[in-house]
């Protein structure tokens, strides 16, 4: 009898003999590299996971085009997902994950079909709502992918280690283009030639305030939200390692709490700051010495650094603009989704102003105004589901390798879900939600493990 993992490779040879007998030599090589990519991880699903946690918080919306045009970071999972399909064909992967969480994601993915189908039929635009609903689907899927791919401590730990290594990546290009001018051209430049779609949106975007930080996230605010995602990893990873990975998490750590001041994300800081008070009221070893630090490093930026003053009095202005438009955006708010009552779907992106309805800056009003009050619901099934597995009762005195890791992944998701209450790009911001789904997925199977029987302490 023939494997999956015998067909797959055969019939992308046959492909490939096609396309030279009918491109010729050029396309043949090129088609080549495309399928030897392709058959590296469809073979060996789980390297697909790795690549696209170095190359997503890196490197998130450099594009390919595949009839469509796609981020490379959802074509890396899009063929992590075809090798998944083809090691079930072989018998080579444990059962579908069917925990309270990833049963209430089941539910929540479900129903996001009605209002992909009602927005077809009620959002006038030019968009493909069935592409961007599939696109969104790869973007939730790592829920499903870390259980699938990660069964073992051994795995999860390699899957964190390239999770770091990505951001990193991004705290390098990020502070190397900040620091060596603040010409945000150069950033655009720079994410023109690895194909980010849009060259005149961006250079708007970057352009609007040169003093914020530019980095592959484009907007400052995403940028802000992908390092509110690393800072903790980074935290707790260099308390339970040791040597060159320590030195990596202390990188990340403290690179992305200066990278959330430089970009200017109000709503990034305030929420790491919810994130060390919680360290605080759990009495984590030296957490209440952190947070005075963090006040005193605030106090030195506000004081040495004018954006960061600028950014800071803004929050006591009246005439703040991004605050008078979230202010106008509640008003608003009533009239979209009487507008929209089954959700406006995929077809569109949301703030849809261009036909007189504004967003929303709310992570759970927008999943009402996407997927209707019952895609809001489901939202709040998923993390409802989700805390009661990884809940942390108690405080804790001890950190360590046993459990390190689990507070931090439950406190990264805890961040992330605390910006909620100002902004929203952790519902449908493209591979940045990807990331927020993936530590959730593997603070579930941190929470799951059994706890190893390890008596070394390590304080942070």
């Amino acid at each position: 009898m023939i494997g999956a993992s015998t067909v797959f490779p055969a019939a992308m040879g046959a492909l490939f003999a096609l396309l030279m007998l009918v491109g010729g030599a050029p396309l043949g090589m090129l088609a080549a590299g495309a399928l030897a990519f392709a058959v590296y991880i469809v073979t060996q699903p789980l390297r697909g996971l790795l690549l696209f946690c170095l190359l997503a918080p890196a490197l998130p919306w450099m594009t390919i085009t595949l009839g469509a045009r796609i981020t490379t970071s959802e074509a890396i999972l899009a063929l992590t997902w075809g090798g998944v399909f083809f090691q079930w064909l072989g018998g080579k992967l444990p059962p579908w994950p069917d925990n309270p969480t990833e049963r209430a994601m089941m539910r929540f993915v479900a129903w996001s079909i009605v209002p992909l189908v009602a927005g077809q039929f009620m959002v006038q635009a030019e968009g493909v709502g069935p592409v961007n609903w599939v696109r969104w689907l790869l973007n939730v899927s790592p829920v499903f992918l870390v259980p699938l791919l990660t069964p073992d401590q051994r795995t999860r730990d390699r899957l964190l280690l390239c999770l770091l290594l990505g951001f990193a990546g991004l705290l390098a290009i990020s502070l190397s283009f900040f620091f060596m001018g603040r010409d945000p051209m150069r950033m655009v430049a720079f994410l023109t030639a690895l194909h980010y779609a849009r060259p005149d949106a961006i250079q708007d975007i970057l352009t609007a305030d040169p003093t914020r930080m530019a980095s592959p996230w484009v907007h400052p605010n995403s940028t802000g939200g992908a390092l509110l995602l690393a800072v903790p990893l980074g935290m707790f990873y260099a308390v339970v390692q040791h040597g060159w990975r320590r030195a990596l998490g202390l990188f990340v750590a403290v690179g992305g709490a200066a990278g959330i001041v430089f970009s200017g994300s109000r709503g990034a800081l305030l929420s790491l700051g919810v994130f060390v008070a919680w360290l605080a009221i759990k009495k984590t070893p030296y957490a209440v010495r952190g947070l005075l630090l963090s006040l005193l490093l605030a106090a030195a930026l506000l004081a040495l650094y004018p954006p960061a003053q600028q950014r800071f009095a803004s929050l006591f202005s009246s005439n703040d603009v991004s605050t008078g438009v979230r202010f106008e955006e509640y008003l608003h708010f009533p009239e979209a989704v009487i507008r929209y009552p089954l959700g406006m779907g995929f077809k569109a992106d949301t703030p849809a102003t261009a036909n007189g309805v504004y967003g929303i800056s709310n992570l759970w009003l927008n999943y009402w105004y996407k997927l209707g009050l019952p895609g809001m619901l489901l939202f709040i099934a998923v993390t409802t589901a989700w805390w009661r597995q990884v809940r942390l009762p108690g405080n804790f005195a001890v950190v360590n390798a046993d459990n390190g890791m689990r507070i931090a992944t439950v406190g990264t998701v805890l961040a992330a879900l605390a910006t909620g209450f100002i902004d929203h790009y952790f519902s449908f911001t493209q591979v940045l939600i990807s990331l927020f789904w993936l530590i959730l997925a593997i603070s579930l199977q941190t929470a799951k493990a059994p706890v190893p029987s390890s008596t070394s302490v390590a304080r942070p």
